[in-house]
């Protein structure tokens, strides 16, 4: 290894300094990057991303003096694929209580059936409504 001597014109950190540079030392990239750990070694974290979930809403079906209850029992069969008991079961309660719930959807299931509910008793002549609203 060369060794300058003191105080010499050709020593390194006096041609560094002619050069308008400091002296570099052999860690000073990792210092500057504030890396605390050896050469290579480097932290990668994975972000999950949040996704959030859907905002429900709730399909009901109103009562009528005019819509016979066996049509609300065919429409709870067809558009909500609910069993014979349990459409039976639904269509007595929107006749006692004036309302009921046929299911809870996302935005765009909840609108499709309503829409479909709809033009189906319009197509029978029923004036049945079905409504929905957010959970």
């Amino acid at each position: 290894m060369t060794r300058w001597p003191e105080g010499s014109a050709d020593e390194p950190s006096q041609i560094a300094t002619r050069r308008g540079r400091r002296p570099r030392a052999a860690d000073d990239d990792r210092r500057k990057r504030g890396s605390e750990g050896g050469p290579g070694s480097a932290v990668i974290t994975r972000t999950k991303p949040q996704t959030k979930k859907p905002s429900l809403y709730r399909v009901l079906i109103l009562n009528d003096d005019y819509t016979p209850m066996e049509f609300v029992v065919h429409v709870l069969e067809r558009f909500f694929n609910k069993d014979r008991e349990a459409a039976t079961r639904i269509m007595l309660h929107v006749h006692h209580h004036g309302i009921g719930e046929c299911g809870i959807f996302t935005y765009e299931v909840a609108e499709t059936k309503v829409t479909q509910v709809m033009d189906f008793a319009r197509k029978h002549q029923h004036p049945l409504q079905c409504v929905m609203e957010k959970k």
